[in-house]
C-alpha cells in the first residue's frame, strides 16, 4: 500500500516536472552551453572555450554596469518596500470593512491594466523640460529654469522603477499581515506597549516573511528588467539586461549567454543569502 501510494505521488507530480523541465531547466541548460561557445563578426560555432567569461570579467565596463544594476535595485527595494508596507498596513489594520478592503486593493491595481510601455511613457510629458512638472514649479516660483534630471536620469529610472514594481512588495507583506492573529495586538496593548513599539516587537517579526518574498520579487524583475533604463534613460545608463540585450542586437549570442548565466548565479545567490534569514516555506 505504501509503495503504491509513493508511486502515485510520483505520478501526480509529473506532469508538472515534465513542464519545469522543458520550459525552465532545459533553456537554462542551452543558454549555459551556448554561453560557452565561440562566435566571429559573421558565425557562431560550437566550442568549449572561457573566451566569453574572460572578456566579461576582464572588462570594466562589466562592473560598472554591474555597480548600476544593484544601485537600481537597492533604491528600488528600499523605496518600493517603505511604500509597500505602509500601504499594506494601513489597508489591513486601519481599514475595518473587508469589503473596503477589496476596493482599495483593487484600486492599487489599476496600473496594471495597462502595459508598462504605456506606463512608462506617460511620465515622458509630465518629467520633460516643458512638462507638468517643470511648468508648475516654474509658475509657483520654486524655480526658475526646468530641472534637466527629471527626465533621462537615475532620478527617472528609478521612479519608474517604483511605480512598475510597488505592488510587488505590497501584495505579499499585506497577505502576511492579514494572518496575523490580532489578538497578538491586544495581548500587545493591554501590556502596555506603544503603538511603535507594537509595529516593532510584533508586527515587523510576522511580516518579515511577507517582506522577504516581496523582497525577492523586486529585486529579480529590477536586476533582469531592461526596457524600463531603455526608455527612462533615454539610453543614456545601462544595466546587465541592456548588456544583454545589446549583445542579442549584435548577434552576439555566445556573449549574450555568457552574461545571463552570471546575472542568474548572482540573483541566486542573492536569494540564497535572503533565504538564510527569513523562513518563507510557511507562506508559500
Amino acid at each position: 500500500m505504501l509503495k503504491n501510494r509513493h508511486l502515485l505521488g510520483w505520478l501526480q507530480a509529473s506532469p508538472l516536472a515534465l513542464v519545469l523541465l522543458a520550459f525552465l531547466l532545459a533553456p537554462i541548460v542551452m543558454i549555459t552551453v551556448v554561453s560557452f561557445w565561440g562566435a566571429t563578426e559573421f558565425s557562431i560555432y560550437p566550442a568549449f572555450q572561457f573566451d566569453n567569461y574572460e572578456f566579461l570579467f576582464g572588462s570594466p565596463v562589466t562592473y560598472r554596469v554591474f555597480g548600476a544594476t544593484f544601485k537600481y535595485a537597492f533604491i528600488t527595494w528600499a523605496l518600493t518596500l517603505s511604500i509597500g508596507f505602509t500601504v499594506a498596513y494601513f489597508l489591513a489594520f486601519h481599514v475595518r470593512s473587508q469589503t473596503m478592503q477589496i476596493a482599495l486593493f483593487l484600486l492599487c491595481t489599476i496600473p496594471f491594466w495597462t502595459s508598462n510601455i504605456i506606463r512608462m511613457i506617460s511620465w515622458i510629458p509630465f518629467l520633460g523640460r516643458n512638462g507638468i512638472a517643470n511648468q508648475t514649479l516654474i509658475s509657483w516660483g520654486v524655480i526658475d529654469a526646468p530641472l534637466e534630471w527629471l527626465l533621462y536620469s537615475d532620478f527617472s529610472v528609478i521612479l519608474a522603477f517604483v511605480q512598475l514594481y510597488t505592488l510587488f512588495m505590497v501584495v505579499p507583506i499585506f497577505n502576511t499581515m492579514m494572518r496575523i492573529d490580532r489578538a497578538l495586538l491586544e495581548a500587545a496593548r493591554d501590556n502596555g506597549a506603544s503603538g511603535v513599539q507594537t509595529l516593532r516587537h510584533v508586527i515587523l517579526p510576522l511580516t518579515k516573511p511577507g517582506i522577504m518574498i516581496g523582497t525577492i520579487f523586486v529585486v529579480t524583475l529590477v536586476m533582469g528588467d531592461f526596457i524600463t533604463v531603455r526608455f527612462m534613460s533615454g539610453s543614456q545608463r545601462a544595466n546587465v539586461g541592456r548588456l544583454i540585450s545589446n549583445d542579442i542586437a549584435l548577434l552576439q549570442y555566445p556573449s549574450a549567454a555568457a552574461t545571463a548565466v552570471v546575472l542568474l548565479a548572482t540573483v541566486l545567490i542573492m536569494i540564497a543569502v535572503m533565504l538564510r534569514f527569513v523562513n518563507i516555506r510557511k507562506e508559500l
